[in-house]
């Protein structure tokens, strides 16, 4: 009975870990295609096109590290502002941020990123330019979650939500 109930825990705790997603909310009326890129052994993660019709959500690998970038259709595949992400990283938790290292002109794509659930942290911005991006590769901007569920915006407009700074 005990090694039924050890190998019940232990399947659930491999579920835990591979239950996380990212779900995109397409805040204007532009088609997009998200990018994926993982950090050496990542997965790979098929590119996803999302619009405004629905909320897209996309189920990230247990433990993924790597970023992700929206790039709108008809544009060239060119890395802007990321999304990155550490699913089950240090002490379980999730790190995430909004970076404009690559293009700090790209502000109309990858807009902010928050916990499902808790709404809080967030980082971006709904307006660009802002304090809560990572703008220089020093910068003290990344979040952490005990969540396994994000939300990111794209595109311009606004949530409706108020959002607390941290």
């Amino acid at each position: 009975m005990h090694f039924a109930t050890s190998a019940l825990a232990l399947v659930a705790s491999a579920i835990a870990v591979s239950a996380s997603t990212v779900t995109f909310w397409t805040l204007d009326n532009v088609q997009r295609t998200v990018y994926f890129t993982g950090n050496p052994g990542s997965a790979q993660i098929n590119p996803v096109t999302v619009s405004n019709r629905a909320n897209t959500t996309v189920n990230f690998p247990g433990q993924w590290v790597g970023n992700f970038y929206a790039v709108p259709n008809g544009q060239a595949n060119k890395p802007g502002m990321l999304g990155e992400v550490n699913f089950s990283g240090w002490n379980g938790l999730t790190y995430f941020d909004v970076s404009a290292i690559v293009d700090p002109t790209d502000q109309n794509n990858v807009k902010q990123m928050w916990p499902k659930v808790s709404r809080n942290p967030m980082s971006g911005c709904q307006v660009f330019p802002c304090n809560n991006v990572y703008w220089l590769p020093d910068d003290v901007q990344t979040k952490t979650t005990t969540e396994s569920d994000l939300i990111t915006t794209l595109g311009s407009g606004s949530t409706g939500i108020t959002f607390t700074q941290n």
